[in-house]
């Protein structure tokens, strides 16, 4: 085959360092438009971002020619610089050192969009750990809580 191709949909989540509730709601929608844009920036494509006051779930296109990872640390290092110049309050902002990412099939994004948008709702049964457990167990994932929670 001649040409390389792929359209590979990723859900990615991500808390705030040790799960604080930083993320204040009248900076919300100007973090998704400005996550959005890294996105975009990087050559991808986002299709859904939502956060809660400590943690944040985004849904996009990966492009074929970029490293997961690479999307990951530039989401996350323009974002905490953005969001230290926004308030006093994010002074010592950080996000969680690791991620989880989540492969989606494409006749799932609908389904994946839908639960992004509904985390307020989602969130006043489940905490964001036991979610987080929940996709890594859905999704095969092993792991050791120890190293989980920073």
């Amino acid at each position: 085959m001649p040409q390389s191709l792929a359209k590979l949909y990723v859900h990615l989540v991500f808390s705030t360092k040790n799960r604080e509730r930083m993320l204040a709601d009248e900076d919300i929608s100007d973090l998704h438009a400005y996550i959005g844009g890294i996105i975009n920036g990087m050559g991808c494509i986002p299709l859904e971002i939502n956060t809660e006051p400590d943690h944040a779930h985004i849904l996009f296109i990966l492009r074929r020619t970029i490293a997961l990872s690479e999307v990951v640390c530039g989401v996350k290092k323009s974002a905490t610089e953005w969001l230290r110049t926004r308030a006093p309050r994010y002074k010592e902002f950080h996000w969680q050192a690791g991620y989880g990412a989540f492969s989606v099939s494409q006749s799932a994004v609908e389904v994946v969009r839908q639960y992004i948008r509904n985390q307020a709702a989602h969130h006043r049964v489940k905490t964001f750990q036991d979610e987080f457990r929940a996709f890594l167990k859905k999704y095969q994932i092993e792991y050791d809580e120890k190293y989980d929670w920073d």
